[in-house]
């Protein structure tokens, strides 16, 4: 019986872990996650940024079929933010339907017969807001004159 227990107790020796290891390994993932998290929050950022972005192409989309469908005039929604999804109203043609990504507040505003503004931003980004001016042209820019004060005009 002694001879077991003795043979028992010499091989106890060579299990596990010290403490010094597990300390060691916990600093390890301490640091990369120091490392990671803020890296992923950045690019959550990023995503909700293009997300903004994204809408307001589409709703360009929209906003041209509309015009093509309703006799060559654009809407004339009233000015507002709206979440979510909305109607350009109804016409002669078909009704457009804009559709939001999640938290994303996007505000349309008729400028003239003939020209219109769309003003989107995500509340999960960077807090940017991105514009398109349809007698300029080109594409959605980041529009650093905007802020929430004037959001709901639109620039």
């Amino acid at each position: 019986m002694r001879d077991t227990i003795n043979r028992l107790s010499a091989h106890k020796g060579d299990e596990g872990f010290t403490l010094i290891e597990l300390l060691v390994v916990v600093v390890i993932i301490g640091v990369l996650v120091a490392i990671a998290v803020p890296v992923y929050l950045n690019y959550r950022q990023g995503a909700a940024d293009k997300s903004a972005q994204s809408d307001v192409r589409g709703a360009i989309s929209t906003i041209e079929q509309w015009y093509t469908d309703n006799s060559n005039t654009y809407p004339s929604t009233p000015t507002g933010a709206q979440n979510g999804s909305f109607n350009l109203g109804t016409g002669t043609g078909t009704v457009g339907k804009i559709t939001l990504s999640d938290k994303t507040t996007m505000v349309y505003k008729s400028v003239s017969t003939s020209a219109y503004k769309v003003c989107a931003t995500n509340t999960g980004g960077s807090g940017k807001y991105y514009v398109y001016d349809s007698s300029a042209g080109g594409s959605v820019k980041a529009d650093s004159t905007i802020n929430s004060g004037n959001f709901a005009t639109c620039g």
